[in-house]
């Protein structure tokens, strides 16, 4: 096990680089000078030059890069055009935040996705089945912005029982949590039933109910864990997009978390904040499916790592 992690984790480095350098040329595609924005509407010319010299930014671009990439392989994210503070001070403002939402948010669509999916696979083809997946289709379908505004007009501007803006108490989480569990509730419930369906033709399910085993025990003992090895698939996945793209959950209920930051980054051109705000969600993914790998061994001990 802990050479396959070690491997894993130097098959990674390629990866890390192409993502730094297909980054840091791709923000500068981004249209608006940053000079221009740091010195003010009000700058002269003169005024915006400084301020380029000041920022590096008058230097070649593989100058810049070259920098960039020495910087990060000393830990240095560079420093924030908007803010002025470092970038790492900015991230880390806004990662527990994010971890936060992202956490609350998986922990109860999982437990919602994969009761959905068993209780549609188990009863495949009646109505259970149908009402399962109708109401899983539904919540992929809706988009996750009008959910978040149905929310405040509901619990905010009609009920007035929940906060219209989030903060870092437990309440305030309810609405973001909601607008972005409802879709990955989903996706886990469709991923479920399938797994549970085809688990259920394996002879050794048709074996343990010749036994006389009860249906609950063939089915949680004996189905349901063997088909939470692709699930655990999606959950990871859906753990790294929340970490990394709950932009627009985060905008819609002015959430201080990581993908309010990479908004206001855009907004501002700045280049440090961005390249590293995709730095850290690309990393975010990378660890995120070491671990599921990981889990595999631990669902199937048949399933070797090599």
């Amino acid at each position: 096990m802990p050479k396959y992690i070690l491997k894993r984790i130097v098959g990674t480095i390629p990866t890390l680089i192409i993502v730094v350098t297909f980054v840091f040329f791709f923000v500068r595609l981004i249209p608006g000078d940053p000079a221009r924005l740091v010195a003010g509407e009000q700058a002269t010319q003169d005024d915006v030059e400084a301020v380029r010299e000041e920022l590096g930014l008058n230097k070649s671009i593989p100058t810049q890069y070259v920098t960039y990439v020495t910087g990060l392989l000393k830990g240095n994210l560079g420093t924030s055009l908007r803010t002025k503070q470092p970038v790492t001070k900015e991230v880390a403002g806004r990662f527990g935040n994010t971890v936060r939402l992202a956490f609350v948010t998986l922990l109860w669509s999982s437990v919602v996705g994969v009761l959905f999916g068993v209780w549609s696979g188990t009863h495949r083809g009646k109505w259970q089945d149908y009402t399962g997946m109708t109401i899983a289709v539904s919540g992929i379908s809706l988009p996750s912005f009008w959910i978040g505004f149905l929310l405040i007009m509901l619990f905010a501007v009609k009920l007035r029982i929940l906060p219209t803006t989030s903060g870092t108490s437990l309440k305030s989480l309810i609405m973001p949590s909601i607008t972005l569990g409802v879709g990955i509730a989903a996706v886990i419930a469709r991923f479920t039933r399938s797994s549970i369906i085809e688990v259920l033709k394996e002879d050794y399910v048709r074996t343990a109910r010749a036994k006389g085993i009860k249906e609950k025990v063939v089915i949680w003992k004996h189905v349901f864990r063997n088909s939470m090895i692709s699930v655990v698939t999606v959950v990871g996945l859906q753990f790294g997009f929340l970490l990394g793209g709950s932009v627009v959950t985060e905008t819609v209920f002015a959430y201080p978390g990581l993908g309010s930051l990479l908004i206001e980054s855009v907004n501002y051109r700045d280049y440090p904040a961005i390249q590293s705000l995709i730095l850290i969600f690309s990393l975010q993914f990378i660890v995120i499916n070491l671990i599921v790998d990981i889990l595999y061994a631990v669902l199937n001990p048949e399933i070797k790592l090599q």
